[in-house]
């Protein structure tokens, strides 16, 4: 078993060739070079290429390490977004039909969050674009792997036994008010300027929301990834799509996931047009599994209801993790989509 190698700069051949003979390859790496790939807020992603002296391995493999930024590595700890991507490589991902890299090594060390995350490298696939956002068939695609996340333990009670997975819900509710007061101010302050009235307002009034919720959802749960968008996807043409970045995982309503990925990927005039098309395509989809009990109109209308998810995201990351030029773009573009969306939905009948 391979020691946990925390940072890329720690990483030595030797430690390399120890990851590969886990994974079952007879190998000794002799060298490597590394490259930072990806755009990630919490963590970063290296390229590791590989030449060998003994045996044959992949050319390259990807590892993925706690973020040198100080401000986004404290997140990753307090909000233990290393520990459940770990945890979901282990124990989730064998149960889920969606795609994701091959493993070859995921280990963390709880207390101190120190964790490695050594995965099969994806190229050439290329990552989406969440400033730019995505066409319908990319839509359609990153739809039908979701029912694949979604489908496999729709219902599953065992879940909820799950502790990494399914927190405390009174500390939950509690914990979500405390650190959306505390960004609040600030994500209005940073982007306000560059909402409409009508979007700041419906902004308004989900804000008003944690000081009076509404009644907590009473629907199916399943593993849910609870950033499903573009960058945190890898397209390979137009026919596959592999799914990274496994930080925040939760047992939550499918619907969830569709809502914000739709509400924070597809340009408005798009999602205007297709929503409807595309969330019956994951709908359908979805009922290839045995679920039973949950129709089209409670998927449209839990769609509808999640639609703030792509807000809230935007308005708790841009304050807790380090800012960037990207990110602020990232973050505004996130955020004007989804308000725009739940406008158009009429969603603020769900607040309470």
């Amino acid at each position: 078993m391979p020691t946990i190698c925390s940072r890329p700069q720690y990483v030595r051949a030797n430690w390399l060739s120890s990851v590969l003979q886990h994974a079952g390859f007879d190998v000794e790496v002799e060298s490597f070079r590394q490259t930072n790939v990806g755009t990630g807020q919490v963590g970063q992603n290296v390229r590791f290429s590989l030449t060998y002296c003994c045996g044959q391995g992949p050319k390259s493999i990807v590892g993925k390490f706690v973020s040198d930024n100080p401000v986004s590595r404290q997140t990753g700890i307090d909000h233990n977004t290393y520990i459940k991507e770990v945890r979901f490589y282990q124990m989730l991902m064998p149960t889920l039909d969606i795609r994701t890299p091959k493993i070859y090594f995921a280990d963390i060390e709880p207390t101190s969050h120190d964790f490695s995350l050594m995965m099969e490298d994806m190229y050439p696939a290329s990552q989406g674009n969440q400033i730019k956002g995505c066409d319908i068939q990319s839509a359609t695609l990153a739809l039908n792997q979701l029912t694949k996340l979604h489908g496999p333990r729709w219902g599953d009670e065992s879940l909820s036994k799950i502790d990494w997975l399914v927190p405390n819900k009174a500390e939950q509710i509690d914990s979500a008010r405390a650190l959306w007061d505390y960004c609040w101010a600030g994500f209005i302050e940073r982007y306000a300027p560059a909402l409409s009235k009508q979007q700041i307002s419906i902004a308004n009034s989900y804000n008003a929301h944690f000081a009076n919720p509404a009644q907590p959802y009473a629907g199916p749960m399943t593993v849910t990834h609870g950033d499903y968008r573009l960058d945190n996807m890898l397209f390979n043409g137009t026919t596959q799509l592999t799914v990274v970045d496994w930080q925040t995982p939760a047992l939550g309503p499918g619907a969830a996931d569709a809502a914000y990925f739709l509400g924070t990927s597809l340009p408005s005039i798009l999602r205007n047009g297709y929503e409807r098309t595309l969330l019956k395509g994951y709908h359908a989809a979805l009922s290839e599994y045995p679920i039973s009990g949950y129709s089209f109109d409670d998927c449209w209308n839990d769609y509808r209801r999640f639609s703030f998810n792509g807000l809230h995201m935007a308005v708790i990351a841009s304050m807790i993790v380090g800012r960037t030029k990207r990110g602020d773009e990232m973050f505004l573009a996130m955020a004007s989509r989804s308000t725009q969306m739940a406008l158009e939905l009429d969603a603020g009948e769900f607040l309470g």
